[in-house]
């Protein structure tokens, strides 16, 4: 069995909590807790015939005024950033957040674009965007509450650690 660390980062009350427990638990909640610190999860998939241990650290949440502690990307496999759509602050966290991570790890980034099942709020520049998900192995819209695209994103990640695992 192969295991790997995730980190989820992202602004306060974007979804990270949430979109952990729809795919480890298959449930979502409505009440609020804010993560203090960090949580682990594990959960195991199955792709390419083989097993992946997922060890899901969800990070408190990051805002304009905190910064995340970087020594929790320490053995990291990838990293998962986490907008909320319907929140331009959230935005403007992850561009700040995504800068930090870069400063101290090389591994794979994911961006997901949490919340889908509402109407985006986010009013932003297209082509600086794109510009933006360009810098990301890959990119989701998800949504914790229906679950669309998490388990699609947990399995592509998977997917992609495995090759490159094979491949390094």
């Amino acid at each position: 069995m192969i295991q790997k660390k995730i980190c989820l980062l992202g602004g306060s009350s974007v979804g990270k909590t949430s979109l952990v427990r729809q795919f480890v638990q298959g449930i979502f909640d409505d009440k609020y807790l804010t993560t203090i610190g960090v949580k682990v999860d594990k959960k195991i998939v199955e792709v390419e015939n083989k097993q992946v241990q997922f060890l899901l650290w969800d990070i408190e949440g990051v805002d304009q005024y905190a910064h995340f502690q970087q020594r929790y990307l320490r053995g990291a496999s990838a990293v998962i950033i986490v907008i909320d759509q319907t929140r331009p602050q959230s935005l403007l966290d992850a561009f700040e957040i995504f800068n930090q991570v870069q400063q101290s790890s090389n591994c794979p980034a994911i961006l997901a674009l949490n919340k889908s099942d509402l109407v985006a709020g986010i009013d932003i520049n297209q082509a600086q965007f794109q510009q933006f998900q360009a810098q990301f192995e890959l990119v989701f819209q998800t949504s914790a509450k229906t679950g669309a695209q998490v388990e699609n994103l947990f399995n592509d990640l998977a997917t992609l650690l495995i090759t490159e695992t094979s491949n390094g």
